[in-house]
């Protein structure tokens, strides 16, 4: 499974995938660790976890984005981005996450998709903004934002 957009390829995280990759090439969070745990426990959940954000020009892992597990109760999944340093300010994080809420919406099982940020993190909200997505709430600094299907 793969998706692209012009100018990125988003590749599931999966056990094999992350085995080729060394620390020099991308310096990988524990939550990637944790999703290819969770993978070894119930393979179903690919696509609903990490996802890698690689450069088509440079064939570069430029960051990750996912979700934090498969639709829950309400049809609802939450995206979540991080985009290396050198790559920010690029537009990468809005079309690999708008190319992925895409992928989301094509499933029957997901309605919604919601997403958090700090409220200092301009980057994070313009990417939100740039979605449609809409600020619902605030629970001490963290803002909650909503995309319905």
């Amino acid at each position: 499974m793969e998706l692209q957009t012009k100018r990125l390829k988003l590749v599931p995280c999966t056990e094999s995938l992350v085995s080729t990759i060394s620390n020099e090439d991308f310096e990988m969070g524990p939550h990637i660790q944790f999703h290819i745990e969770e993978l070894r426990k119930d393979p179903s959940l690919i696509g609903w976890g990490v996802w890698l954000v690689i450069e088509k020009e440079t064939i570069r892992i430029i960051g990750d984005i996912g979700f934090k597990g498969k639709p829950n109760g309400n049809h609802a999944v939450e995206v979540g981005y991080g985009m290396i340093p050198t790559a920010q300010g690029n537009g990468y994080a809005t079309e690999a996450v708008r190319e992925l809420i895409t992928w989301a919406f094509s499933h029957e099982s997901v309605d919604e998709v919601i997403a958090e940020c700090d409220e200092s993190n301009l980057s994070s909200i313009r990417v939100l903004e740039k979605l449609n997505m809409k600020r619902i709430n605030q629970e001490a600094n963290m803002l909650k934002w909503q995309l319905i299907k």
